[in-house]
């Protein structure tokens, strides 16, 4: 015999008295919505938008938590007809469908069941009621029955209705009204219309059931929704439903493509490689808030630097080039304003985060080498370099540069070399300060170097070492705050303390090389005075292109911020004809525009320990000025009036040059300058170069394996050199980590007796000045230990 209404609510009032501890201490509706958490991580802006969605929970597919207002009022009729149409008038039981469920169930009959959806979101809130693979036991389902009457009475049936579907697990992976309408319908739960709100009903019921049974299902609850079909008990609007007609034959087409579509990405929005960046270096041991993780890029910067990155490589349409990045940086800060790692859907590549690609900078390492050697006092802004046909023995062969238009310009002063991006005197530059030197100096500007410094050898002052855009562009950001190199800030707004800068290149240095990098006369014998480079705001600013044309570059810094842009092929291919002045250089310019549409960049103020004095060039007699007059920047002991050329062979400047005509005036200003002011002429060491390996002969006395060390003179007014002055030390690092310094003689040449070892040699003048450097290594038995000597004056700043 079936048990009667009267009994079921017998049972219900016996089984209070064994309610589980869970029903009297049920969550509140605020406790359920604060414990949800998506499967998507929302990247944020400094200012609060979204910049990007990503997936972040590859177990289940969870949306946003969506209000009940937010949900399509055809979806909320469709559930209540689906699975519960007495939802609004019973109190967490069905009464009377539980009764007809077990006649149904004692005659063998069908029945639609008595599960209401109070009772199925107190399974969802509790794992003790949930259906396992054999069904509930008759303890579950009293036990559900009774938590569904305690939630009934705390909560409201607004709150009951939106936590059971935001809980409530649909097809597959898919749990939650958002994530089931966003991936099956591509559209957010407030848009189902009423065919796909019974698409939905109808795979509560069954989420994993074929499409034939799903669409059979939802075309009964669709033909229910039509406008003469009985409304459920208690539901708003009941007057205006009538029963149902329709067939069915759109509802099994649209079931069909929706089961099959995924219309929900893993991840969208307009910073997807920032996203990734994030997300990798989050600390996990902190709960993700729910509105987002806020990070320091800028949506209005990121926008900016998007659009003008895509417009720019579609005017370069048919050059053979698809791939761009760029990255913003606060000067102050170190916090990263925008980071585009691609071009998008301009890209066969786009997966591929541009900003830390390794690839070769070109000319864009120049600045830094300048700088090291004006802080190293080889050069100053206005010393001569000769920029012509060189050939550089190395110990794999001769290395022969050469600059980007094929020609050379003759003797140029180092302001020139620079801004005009000339290669022969850069290589020139190198020599003087040697590849050992600067490799240590990129490094210690956050350039992470793959290779030693033998391995790149000159060709490390025109960018043969690969690089990534944002380690370079932060190097560059070092210039920009006078020497100091600080890592980028954390992605998350408001992480971790920052660290402490190091002064890498003196600030003079670092002032002079952004003056020159801002100097539109300088630069326009390659660039024009009409450039993209020359803002209308002050910037300083370096392009560069990597051999065969594969990589463009422009990198420079205002008042307040630096950014770097890089154009190119992810896959290495080269492009047709695409400067870095036509293909990064316009990029960069209308990033910088945007940045400062309304906010002014001046000039830096000259840092102590510098003067500005005029200087003029003079050329041999009767020869046209090697560049015009001017007042240049020098670091205070290194000014001087005059840089001339004695030598009758040394090359003119070219025919553009050729009506700068020297009074007699100034050349006889030249002839004593010559005499008088430039008698401090800087030392190179000629013999050995850098990287010299020797071997000792057993079979040969000692004293006829002595090798001579050779100084030469570097620089104009070199006539009256004197090497007496000079002075060799040795310096040699023993196994157990300590220094050794040994002086090995005054002038040139000196002859030393070589022992085995790796050694740097350093060559220093009266002043104690260290002039030039290199490193060496002597392979052979029978080392002797070598003296300590006291320290040469100021070696112990200078020792590298």
């Amino acid at each position: 015999m079936p048990v009667s209404f009267a009994g079921w609510r017998w049972l219900a009032a016996l089984g209070v008295l064994c309610l589980p501890a869970w029903a009297w201490a049920l969550p509140t509706p605020h406790e359920v919505r604060s414990s949800f958490q998506s499967s998507e991580t929302y990247i944020l802006s400094r200012e609060g938008e979204v910049l990007q969605r990503l997936r972040t929970n590859s177990q289940v597919r969870r949306g946003a938590w969506v209000a009940l207002s937010e949900v399509s009022p055809a979806l909320r009729l469709a559930l209540l007809v689906s699975e519960d149409q007495r939802f609004y008038a019973h109190s967490g039981v069905d009464w009377r469908a539980v009764s007809a469920a077990a006649w149904g169930n004692l005659w063998n009959s069908k029945t639609r069941g008595a599960s209401t959806i109070t009772m199925q979101l107190a399974g969802l809130l509790d794992e003790d009621w949930r259906a396992s693979a054999s069904g509930r036991s008759m303890g579950q389902k009293l036990g559900q029955a009774l938590a569904a009457t305690q939630l009934e009475r705390r909560w409201r049936k607004d709150q009951i209705l939106e936590a059971y579907l935001n809980l409530l697990p649909f097809k597959g992976e898919l749990v939650g009204i958002d994530a089931l309408s966003r991936t099956l319908f591509g559209k957010a739960a407030h848009g189902l219309d009423e065919m796909e709100s019974a698409i939905a009903a109808a795979l509560v019921r069954g989420p994993n059931a074929s499409a034939a049974v799903v669409a059979q299902r939802a075309c009964a609850v669709w033909q229910d929704l039509q406008p003469h079909a009985a409304p459920p008990k208690g539901a708003p609007n009941a007057a205006s439903y009538a029963a149902p007609q329709a067939g069915c034959t759109t509802v099994q087409w649209r079931t069909e493509q929706a089961l099959r579509a995924r219309l929900w990405p893993a991840t969208e929005g307009d910073a997807a490689h920032w996203a990734q960046r994030v997300w990798a270096g989050y600390d996990h041991a902190h709960a993700i808030p729910q509105q987002g993780i806020a990070t320091t890029l800028s949506a209005p910067v990121q926008r900016a630097a998007q659009e003008s990155l895509q417009r720019h490589l579609r005017e370069l349409q048919g050059r053979n080039v698809q791939d761009g990045a760029a990255v913003v940086l606060d000067n102050r800060s170190g916090e990263v304003l925008a980071w585009v790692g691609s071009s998008g859907t301009l890209s066969q590549a786009s997966e591929v985060d541009g900003v830390l690609a390794w690839r070769q900078p070109g000319s864009t390492l120049k600045p830094f080498l300048y700088a090291q050697a004006l802080d190293e006092r080889r050069l100053t802004a206005a010393s001569l370099l000769e920029d012509s046909a060189a050939e550089i023995a190395t110990p794999s062969g001769l290395y022969i540069p050469q600059n980007y238009d094929r020609r050379f310009k003759g003797w140029v002063s180092v302001r020139m070399a620079l801004a005009a991006s000339l290669n022969v005197p850069a290589v020139r530059t190198l020599v003087m300060v040697t590849p050992d030197a600067f490799f240590n100096e990129l490094r210690q500007l956050g350039l992470p170097l793959r290779e030693n410094a033998g391995y790149y050898g000159y060709s490390l002052a025109l960018g043969s070492a690969e690089v990534p855009l944002l380690h370079l562009t932060n190097a560059y950001r070092a210039l920009a705050n006078g020497g100091q190199f600080a890592p980028v800030a954390p992605a998350v707004l408001g992480a971790a303390q920052r660290a402490k800068p190091v002064q890498v290149l003196s600030p003079q240095a670092a002032f002079v090389v952004g003056d020159i990098l801002s100097d539109a006369q300088a630069r326009a014998s390659t660039f024009g005075l009409d450039s993209v480079l020359a803002t209308r705001f002050w910037t300083a600013v370096k392009t560069g292109t990597s051999k065969d044309m594969r990589d463009n570059w422009a990198l420079g810094w205002s008042q307040r911020y630096t950014v770097g842009v890089w154009v190119g092929n992810a896959s290495g291919e080269a492009m047709h004809s695409v400067s870095g002045s036509s293909g990064a250089a316009p990029i960069w310019a209308d990033i910088m525009a945007a940045l400062h549409a309304r906010l002014p960049s001046r000039a830096p103020p000259a840092p102590p320990g510098l003067r500005q004095q005029a200087v003029q060039f003079v050329a041999a007699a009767g020869a046209a000025a090697l560049e015009p007059g001017r007042k240049e920047w020098f670091l205070e002991g290194t000014q001087q009036p005059v840089f001339a050329i004695e030598s009758e062979s040394a090359i003119a400047r070219d025919s553009s040059n050729s009506g700068m005509k020297v009074s007699e005036k100034t050349k006889n200003q030249a002839q004593a300058a010559i005499k008088n002011v430039l008698p401090v002429v800087h030392a190179q060491i000629a013999q050995p170069v850098s990287g010299t390996i020797l071997a000792l002969d057993p079979d040969i006395p000692p004293q006829h394996q002595r090798l001579q060390l050779q100084a030469r003179p570097m620089g104009a007014g070199s006539a009256g050199w004197q090497p007496q002055g000079l002075r060799w030390q040795l310096v040699t690092r023993q196994p157990h980590g300590e220094t050794v310094r040994q002086e090995l003689g005054r002038g040139s040449p000196v002859a030393w007796l070589p022992w085995p070892g790796r050694h740097r040699l350093e060559l220093w003048d009266a002043a104690g000045q260290l002039q030039d450097s290199v490193e060496l290594e002597v392979r052979g038995a029978g080392a002797r230990q070598p003296q300590q000597v006291a320290p040469s004056p100021a070696s112990s700043a200078r020792s590298r």
